[in-house]
């Protein structure tokens, strides 16, 4: 099987991107619960032209969070490379963990997405709505598979209709989420 060269969006338009990203799918990583569920992402623009990165997700009926700072790997570019750091652990941020973040795709409505790294030891398919249709999740499995990532990692994320709201939900205690993550829980 040939691989094409990984290529990222070009000219993504930040503003029309903020907002809320529901998760349908990734490569399960040891920074998140293995039985997280609602995970979703939100995004808001700052001020300084950094994007405010706020990610949730639900194990065992409580909220665990982190939160984080994403900006242009190089600004002078127009691709979609971005750099994502967040601090561990949150409850005493002194580690700078930092990311890429590339988007591969994105429809013209910025409706889903589908998000990796060049590793590609991580992956994400996101959507405005917590559910996909088939068709277009298969697309988006299509455009993961042509540059060369393995799909049967892929996981897809248990999401509730409607979603939990944030200020309701009980939260885990601030950090705990974090030390869980790292002995893979």
């Amino acid at each position: 099987m040939t691989t094409k060269e990984m290529e990222v969006v070009r000219n993504l338009d930040v503003e029309r991107y903020m907002g809320r990203w529901y998760e349908i799918a990734c490569f399960p990583s040891r920074n998140q619960p293995k039985n997280g569920v609602d995970t979703r992402a939100t995004y808001t623009l700052n001020p300084d032209g950094t994007v405010h990165v706020l990610n949730e997700t639900w194990s065992n009926g409580k909220r665990g969070s982190i939160e984080g700072t994403a900006y242009k790997a190089d600004p002078k570019s127009d691709e979609a490379k971005l750099k994502v750091k967040f601090y561990v652990p949150p409850f005493l941020p002194i580690i700078p963990i930092t990311g890429d973040y590339w988007v591969l795709y994105i429809d013209n409505d910025y409706q889903y997405a589908l998000i990796g790294q060049p590793s590609r030891n991580y992956l994400w398919i996101l959507c405005r709505r917590n559910h996909l249709d088939e068709e277009i999740y298969n697309m988006l499995i299509e455009k993961a598979k042509e540059v060369g990532y393995d799909v049967s990692k892929l996981h897809k994320t248990p999401q509730s209709d409607p979603p939990p709201e944030s200020e309701n939900a009980p939260q885990d205690s601030k950090g705990i989420w974090w030390i869980k993550s790292i002995f893979g829980r």
